[in-house]
């Protein structure tokens, strides 16, 4: 799509030479600074004001270490980006004010920056050749985090330019060497860093392609002053976004979840409008109908409020940026999208900029959308829809409204980016409530990413909805376990999803064959049948669902009743519906999960319940329906 269309040639002609981009307003602009609203004036201000004279956060060769000795990733990356945050806030704050008196703050940021021995994180320093351990000063290598930080200085020396000097002469050439060594050499000189994808069977595609290529892109388009240089590292890019975009089909489904599609498709986004705006529209595939639907998937996959489906490592509490959400829609013309970035936004314009981390998104949110909306805010909630590609339903009971029940349900394939072991699996909620959902992802640590990644109980089928396991054989990692047969229908008073759950399972399951089906009869219930063989004997078979909702057990049927869940001083309140199980089922029980990791407690507070269905001696072949109604 952009290779082809966009050679060599094509760029050197559109490609604006460095220091003609002019996308925002720099310092020196005081009227589109002082015009910004007084509110968001104010809140640049007040944040940059408490950075002043501040000491920078110091990084320890034994903080870095921690992640190589103990797994622990979340120490050294909250001092680290502490020490980001505080420079952009600083710079923003001077950027308002225009008087200097941030400056020295910022000298002292950009030093301290420039003095690190690596800008990425310990949990991807295994890119280098040294693998894991401290980084090794000698082999600079690009990973989310470097790139973001070659971002962050190149925005700062955009927006301020010579104003820098006034404290040294030496700050901005020490920002451009730096940022050439660090990166802007690294990526012109190697094929081999994987989220380029030049090589696609070494590692899976994921979000790292466009969101570093965002990066990356604004460093060439602000830092690199050889013309030959900024063309070949485009076109670079260019090949490696087309990469990228293989992956998805048509219908831009993301294997990685709604809470992914920020740096995914969102950063597949800020690499087109980059490069669309450093082009004078030279470059533009805002058309494209898989660039469309890329963007579409965000609201696409939303349920209501901030409950978006939540496969893989994605949480089922998302706060997409509305402002991001808000310019995708208005650069592929969907007044839903549009509509919908808006209703995220709500009522607190003064908040524009405020969700956004990074000065790539802050920039455009301050002079793209600070003002008065230009469509109504809405929650488009399609009724259906239907990503082929990562083979997921989305369906509720009427379309524009979180009333009734809602579905989602996936097949796909047990080495998706971020998996899960989740083939068959899906979530139901009602009236916009959950009453059966996926737990979602603990706070990243070394397991996580790791041979022991599917020890952690959120990771394995049998933590996901009614997915079976044999005489204890739950279903295994890799793309060869994965769902077949799958079919997908639809009309005005239905929607399932049927496919073949046996290839997901290793041959100690014994499944020859797992049939499922997954319905939303709307306006009624939920059925899910079962049909399955067994290639020999089996003693027990086990099925569990999760849900946030009070447990009652009756006679055939389990009550899943409203009560009210999350993090202290944010209750929030579970659906309710009643689950009627087959009689095939000789045991049922509730065993309740603690949750005490922060980040799966922000979603569900202090508990999950799981409620477990035992089929004691089954037979070799069988089938039974459960069904979820009010």
């Amino acid at each position: 799509m952009l290779g082809d269309r966009y050679t060599p040639e094509v760029i050197g002609r559109v490609l604006m030479p460095c220091g003609a981009w002019h996308p925002y307003a720099i310092i020196q602009e005081r009227e589109t600074w002082d015009g910004l609203p007084e509110e968001l004036r104010d809140r640049l201000l007040v944040a940059g004001e408490a950075l002043l004279n501040r000491a920078w956060p110091a990084l320890p060769a034994t903080l870095f270490l921690e992640y190589a000795r103990v797994g622990n990733r979340s120490r050294y990356q909250d001092a680290r980006y502490a020490r980001r945050y505080a420079l952009r806030d600083l710079v923003l704050a001077e950027c308002v004010e225009g008087e200097g008196r941030f400056l020295d703050d910022i000298a002292n940021g950009i030093w301290a920056t420039c003095e690190e021995t690596y800008w990425g994180v310990p949990a991807h320093i295994s890119m280098q050749a040294a693998g894991v351990g401290l980084p090794d000063v000698e082999e600079p290598t690009v990973d989310l985090f470097a790139a973001e930080t070659v971002a962050l200085l190149a925005w700062t020396q955009y927006l301020l330019g010579d104003r820098l000097d006034t404290v040294s002469s030496l700050v901005r050439p020490r920002i451009l060497a730096e940022s050439k060594r660090r990166v802007l050499d690294p990526c012109l000189a190697r094929d081999d860093f994987w989220w380029m994808s030049f090589d696609p069977g070494v590692h899976a595609i994921n979000n790292w392609n466009p969101w570093i290529n965002s990066n990356w892109i604004t460093a060439v388009l602000l830092l690199e002053p050889d013309a030959g240089r900024r063309v070949t590292a485009i076109y670079r890019i260019l090949r490696s976004l087309d990469i990228f975009l293989a992956t998805y089909a048509e219908a831009g489904g993301c294997d990685e979840g709604p809470g992914y599609w920020g740096r995914a498709a969102a950063s597949l986004f800020d690499c087109l409008d980059l490069l669309h705006s450093a082009t004078g529209g030279g470059v533009d595939v805002w058309h494209e109908a898989k660039v469309q639907s890329m963007g579409r998937f965000i609201y696409r996959t939303h349920i209501s409020d901030t409950y978006f489906v939540n496969f893989a490592d994605a949480s089922a509490i998302s706060r997409p940026v509305p402002s991001l959400v808000y310019r995708y829609g208005k650069a592929i013309n969907d007044q839903d999208m549009m509509a919908f970035g808006v209703w995220l936004l709500g009522d607190r314009f003064g908040d524009v900029g405020k969700q956004e981390s990074t000065l790539a998104r802050i920039l455009p949110a301050l002079f793209r959308v600070a003002t008065s909306p230009d469509v109504e805010a809405d929650e488009p909630q399609p009724r259906d829809a239907w990503f082929d590609g990562i083979q997921v339903m989305v369906a509720r009971d009427q379309a524009g409204s979180g009333d009734g029940f809602f579905v989602a349900a996936k097949g796909g394939h047990n080495n998706e980016s971020h998996n899960h072991n989740d083939v068959g699996n899906f979530v139901i909620y009602v009236d916009g409530k959950p009453v059966i959902v996926d737990a979602g992802v603990e706070t990243y640590r070394r397991q996580t990413f790791s041979p022991q990644r599917y020890e952690i109980w959120t990771m394995q089928s049998g933590c996901h909805t009614l997915l079976p396991a044999v005489d204890g054989v739950m279903q295994a990692p890799g793309r060869a376990f994965a769902a077949r047969d799958v079919t997908y229908s639809l009309s005005d008073d239905a929607a399932q999803l049927s496919l073949e759950l046996a290839g997901a399972y290793p041959p100690e399951a014994k499944l020859r064959s797992w049939r499922r089906a997954i319905r939303l009869n709307r306006g009624a219930d939920v059925e899910v049948t079962d049909s399955y063989e067994l290639a020999e004997p089996a003693s027990e078979i086990v099925l569990s669902v999760l849900t946030p909702c009070a447990v009652e057990l009756g006679e055939g049927e389990v009550r899943l009743v409203a009560s009210q869940f999350g993090p202290d001083g944010l209750n929030r309140s579970a659906g309710s519906a009643t689950l009627a199980y087959p009689a095939a089922v000789t045991d049922v029980s509730v065993e309740r999960l603690p949750v005490t990791d922060t980040r799966l407690g922000g979603v569900w507070g202090n508990h999950l319940n799981r409620v477990v269905f035992k089929v004691a001696a089954p037979s070799q072949q069988g089938g039974w329906t459960w069904r979820m109604a009010r």
